[in-house]
């Protein structure tokens, strides 16, 4: 019994174990230049993270946020531009890890979609309230 036990409890707590893996060396160190970790910060502030999606990469403690701050801040040492380095993360996670995504292609339509979204809640309004007045 205590056997049977033992590997229900080793079954359990195997998960758990396994995701937790090695912080990124870039994730939350700040980079020695200070020009170069503003840059890192305002771009880690525009970012959304793909697992809390509310949250900007900046503020999540996220593993995948972890492992974005490290390839943001790698790419800003590398010398690479805000511009490839954000069009480099929008091109492997789409537009949407963008708190600013372009209004063109599928970035239109997070754009749209709330103009869409009154135009239709006012017109069902009008038709709601409007009957009332006749």
């Amino acid at each position: 019994m205590k056997r049977l036990l033992l590997i229900l409890l080793l079954m359990i707590a195997a998960p758990l174990s396994a995701q937790d893996g090695p912080t990124p060396p870039l994730a939350n160190v700040q980079l020695e230049n200070p020009a170069q970790e503003a840059r890192a910060l305002a771009l880690m502030e525009n970012l959304r993270c793909i697992q809390c999606q509310g949250q900007s990469i900046h503020d999540s403690d996220a593993p995948i946020a972890e492992a974005m701050r490290h390839e943001v801040r790698s790419r800003v040492v590398a010398g690479q531009s805000d511009a490839e380095i954000e069009g480099w993360l929008i091109e492997r996670y789409g537009d949407w890890v963008s708190f600013a995504p372009p209004a063109s292609g599928s970035g239109l339509m997070l754009w749209l979609a709330p103009l869409l979204l009154l135009g239709a809640a006012l017109w069902l309004a009008r038709g709601r309230f409007g009957k009332g007045r006749s």
